[in-house]
């Protein structure tokens, strides 16, 4: 999955790699961000297949014809709201495709659009330097505008997104909620680890 991504943009992310670290010998340091994006999850060969073929090339999801159990899934029937994201420089999913959410769902839609790629442009926690996000809310059944127009409206924000999402998330949530228990005690299914898990220390 990470080297279908990398493709996308292959300039950038395998060959001058390559020119710099095999052919000139100047590898760029490690940095946290380098380091957790390097981090790559395993998946499932149906997974993996799914996701690429089903989701990536044919985009079945918002389609309607990805199908759980037998049934497809429509997005139209999402009545929940919804906070989407999208960054400005992102390869994956360039964020005028991501705006694309307000045409297929009746939801009221949070919309952001925040500096960076794809990796830095998320994960741009408080603090950082250098960020800038826009944002506006597109209520539910409201009239959609056009990406560019979009943009023009929504007025630039200094710094992270997170603190809008953290507010969005807050009005949204029991004041008392819990995150569940790790394991199922009650099934005989005690944590096998503390966090983050046993895995993080095998090679």
């Amino acid at each position: 999955m990470a080297g279908a991504f990398q493709i996308l943009r292959a300039s950038d992310l395998i060959w001058s790699r390559v020119v710099r670290g095999y052919l000139l010998d100047r590898c760029a340091p490690m940095t946290n961000l380098m380091a957790w994006n390097a981090d790559a999850a395993r998946m499932p060969y149906r997974m993996h297949s799914e996701s690429l073929r089903r989701l990536f090339l044919r985009n079945d999801f918002s389609g309607g014809r990805f199908e759980v159990k037998g049934r497809p899934i429509w997005v139209s029937d999402a009545v929940l709201p919804i906070f989407a994201v999208g960054t400005v420089a992102d390869h994956v999913a360039p964020w005028r495709s991501v705006y694309k959410v307000h045409l297929v769902v009746n939801a009221e839609v949070i919309f952001v659009l925040t500096s960076g790629g794809h990796n830095a442009g998320i994960v741009s926690e408080p603090g950082h330097p250098h960020r800038s996000y826009r944002i506006a809310t597109h209520p539910a059944g409201g009239t959609c505008i056009q990406a560019e127009e979009w943009e023009a409206r929504a007025p630039v924000k200094e710094g992270s997104w997170w603190p809008e999402w953290h507010a969005w998330l807050a009005a949204r949530s029991s004041p008392d909620a819990k995150p569940p228990p790790m394991g199922a005690p009650d099934k005989g299914l005690p944590p096998l680890a503390d966090a983050p898990g046993s895995y993080v220390h095998q090679r």
